[in-house]
């Protein structure tokens, strides 16, 4: 899968990205929020030989993406889907602190919606966001997704009990703003 935009290349992690995504990955700005945060390059570098090895989405698998400047294919963060197999996907995104404030996660993001909504057919889009990551927050809004829920203190997560804000998006509602 590569998608491109005015901007922006997504397309398929490789080594050679290993540092840059290992520094924006491991600054607590940035892994303060996600799941995976790397202890060291060699885990980053595992990781993207386990993405390159994935040449398709397959459900309950999460497909991982570069977002690249498209005039140098200089890495700028990266983002990635989880298809549940149901016609549902769950989506994440993260940009290097240098290249937030940008509206590059916008366009990547809308990229990724045109592709899951078109190409795969999906049904159903969702994100699941700690609060306390405005700028997450603000890109969800900016993208018209539906916040379906905020859920007290129902994730333990790095050592405390925080929120989760599930935001969600119909085809039918991505195709109405397409149009409109």
């Amino acid at each position: 899968m590569e998608l491109v935009t005015d901007r922006l290349r997504l397309d398929a992690l490789q080594l050679a990205d290993a540092p840059g995504l290992f520094s924006y990955r491991a600054d607590p700005e940035v892994w303060r929020y996600q799941g995976w945060r790397p202890e060291s390059l060699a885990e980053v570098e595992r990781f993207i030989q386990h993405q390159s090895a994935i040449t398709a989405p397959v459900a309950g698998q999460w497909f991982q993406r570069a977002i690249r400047l498209r005039a140098d294919g200089a890495l700028a963060g990266d983002l990635g889907f989880c298809l549940s197999g149901d016609g549902q996907a769950e989506f994440g995104i993260n940009l290097a602190p240098s290249w937030q404030g940008r509206g590059m996660a916008r366009e990547a993001s809308r990229a990724l919606l045109d592709f899951l909504f078109g190409a795969l057919k999906v049904h159903r889009v969702h994100a699941s966001v700690d609060p306390r990551n405005t700028s997450s927050m603000t890109l969800m809004r900016a993208l018209r997704l539906r916040q379906e829920a905020h859920m007290l203190e129902s994730l333990w997560f790095r050592g405390e009990w925080v929120d989760d804000v599930v935001f969600a998006l119909l085809a039918r509602e991505w195709r109405g703003m397409s149009a409109g």
